[in-house]
Protein backbone atom coordinates (compact mmCIF):
# COMPACT_ATOMS: atom_id res chain seq x y z
CA UNK A 1 0.00 0.00 0.00
CA UNK A 2 1.63 3.35 -0.61
CA UNK A 3 1.33 6.15 1.61
CA UNK A 4 -0.31 9.53 0.67
CA UNK A 5 0.74 11.90 3.27
CA UNK A 6 3.60 13.88 1.93
CA UNK A 7 6.14 15.48 4.41
CA UNK A 8 5.96 19.60 3.45
CA UNK A 9 7.70 21.91 5.12
CA UNK A 10 6.12 24.35 7.40
CA UNK A 11 8.39 27.17 5.53
CA UNK A 12 7.36 26.24 2.18
CA UNK A 13 4.08 26.33 3.12
CA UNK A 14 4.15 29.73 4.86
CA UNK A 15 6.13 30.72 1.87
CA UNK A 16 3.09 29.57 -0.57
CA UNK A 17 0.43 31.46 1.51
CA UNK A 18 2.46 34.42 1.56
CA UNK A 19 2.77 34.50 -2.48
CA UNK A 20 -1.43 33.79 -2.56
CA UNK A 21 -1.72 36.79 -0.04
CA UNK A 22 0.38 38.86 -2.27
CA UNK A 23 -1.44 37.39 -5.53
CA UNK A 24 -4.69 38.52 -3.38
CA UNK A 25 -3.64 41.98 -2.58
CA UNK A 26 -2.46 42.59 -6.47
CA UNK A 27 -6.10 41.78 -7.47
CA UNK A 28 -7.64 43.87 -4.79
CA UNK A 29 -5.51 47.05 -5.78
CA UNK A 30 -6.96 46.32 -9.58
CA UNK A 31 -10.50 46.15 -8.22
CA UNK A 32 -10.69 49.17 -6.59
CA UNK A 33 -9.15 50.78 -8.94
CA UNK A 34 -11.24 53.86 -9.60
CA UNK A 35 -13.13 53.21 -6.72
CA UNK A 36 -12.70 55.53 -2.90
CA UNK A 37 -10.49 52.09 -2.01
CA UNK A 38 -7.82 53.23 -4.29
CA UNK A 39 -5.22 54.63 -2.60
CA UNK A 40 -5.98 52.01 -0.09
CA UNK A 41 -5.50 49.32 -2.51
CA UNK A 42 -2.28 50.44 -3.86
CA UNK A 43 -0.32 50.37 -0.75
CA UNK A 44 -1.70 47.27 -0.01
CA UNK A 45 0.01 46.00 -3.29
CA UNK A 46 2.67 47.73 -2.77
CA UNK A 47 3.32 46.19 0.32
CA UNK A 48 2.75 42.44 -0.92
CA UNK A 49 4.74 43.20 -3.42
CA UNK A 50 7.36 44.49 -1.43
CA UNK A 51 6.98 41.27 1.04
CA UNK A 52 7.08 38.82 -2.07
CA UNK A 53 10.22 40.44 -3.35
CA UNK A 54 12.43 40.18 0.12
CA UNK A 55 10.32 36.36 -0.13
CA UNK A 56 12.62 36.03 -3.16
CA UNK A 57 15.81 36.63 -1.33
CA UNK A 58 15.18 34.50 1.02
CA UNK A 59 14.03 31.55 -1.02
CA UNK A 60 17.70 31.53 -2.32
CA UNK A 61 18.44 29.42 0.25
CA UNK A 62 15.53 26.81 -0.37
CA UNK A 63 16.88 25.84 -3.42
CA UNK A 64 16.15 27.10 -7.50
CA UNK A 65 12.69 25.80 -7.49
CA UNK A 66 11.46 28.16 -4.77
CA UNK A 67 12.75 31.22 -5.68
CA UNK A 68 11.49 30.57 -9.30
CA UNK A 69 8.51 30.48 -7.90
CA UNK A 70 8.62 33.72 -5.98
CA UNK A 71 9.71 35.22 -8.83
CA UNK A 72 7.15 34.38 -10.99
CA UNK A 73 5.05 35.36 -7.99
CA UNK A 74 6.33 38.41 -8.40
CA UNK A 75 6.15 38.63 -12.05
CA UNK A 76 2.20 38.06 -11.95
CA UNK A 77 1.48 40.51 -9.27
CA UNK A 78 3.08 43.00 -10.93
CA UNK A 79 1.38 42.16 -14.59
CA UNK A 80 -1.76 42.07 -12.30
CA UNK A 81 -1.18 45.72 -10.95
CA UNK A 82 0.10 47.47 -14.13
CA UNK A 83 -1.34 45.92 -17.53
CA UNK A 84 -4.46 46.87 -18.54
CA UNK A 85 -6.30 43.95 -20.68
CA UNK A 86 -9.47 45.75 -21.24
CA UNK A 87 -10.36 46.66 -25.07
CA UNK A 88 -9.83 50.61 -26.48
CA UNK A 89 -13.11 51.96 -27.39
Amino acid sequence: MLPLAVAVSPVLCAFGAVQFLGLVAAGVARLTEGTRHEQGGQWLCLAGLALVGSLCGAAIQFGPDTTATCAVTLAVMTLIAVVDVAPRR
